[in-house]
């Protein structure tokens, strides 16, 4: 993993984690990271953040509904957050194909979590796939 979208989708993940863990907002996690870190935040994080910021209320639910059984809080987080990123990148982001996002985000899961996580990540985000045209409507 190492296009600067790959590494993008990895912060935007990371800042999403950190951001639930302080129990402080999107912005203030950034700013922090910014403030803290010399290495400059690429713009595909900050509109990856943006994106999911601006969608978080349709996004969750639409991850809670075909979960299958598991609630938003039961996920662990790393896993939500990779889900949150790649549902934005699925539903909401046109310049990224479909099969593109869910294989980035099985690709993050694979790298950050567990190794159930990308199983997860890949049944999840292809139920959303599969649905997409009737969410959107």
């Amino acid at each position: 993993m190492s296009s600067a979208r790959s590494k993008a989708r990895v912060r935007a993940v990371e800042i999403l984690f950190e951001a639930e863990q302080r129990d402080e907002s999107i912005q203030d996690a950034l700013n922090r990271r910014r403030d803290n870190s010399t290495s400059k935040i690429n713009p595909y994080t900050v509109d990856i953040l943006e994106g999911f910021y601006d969608r978080a209320e349709d996004i969750d639910e639409f991850l809670e509904t075909y979960s299958q059984g598991w609630t938003l809080d039961r996920m662990p987080a790393v896993d939500r957050n990779v889900l949150r990123v790649g549902a934005w990148e699925l539903l909401y982001n046109d310049e990224i194909p479909d099969a593109v996002a869910v294989s980035e985000a099985v690709a993050v899961a694979r790298e950050l979590s567990t190794d159930d996580s990308p199983r997860f990540v890949n049944g999840l985000l292809g139920r959303l796939q599969k649905v997409k045209p009737s969410l959107l409507d």
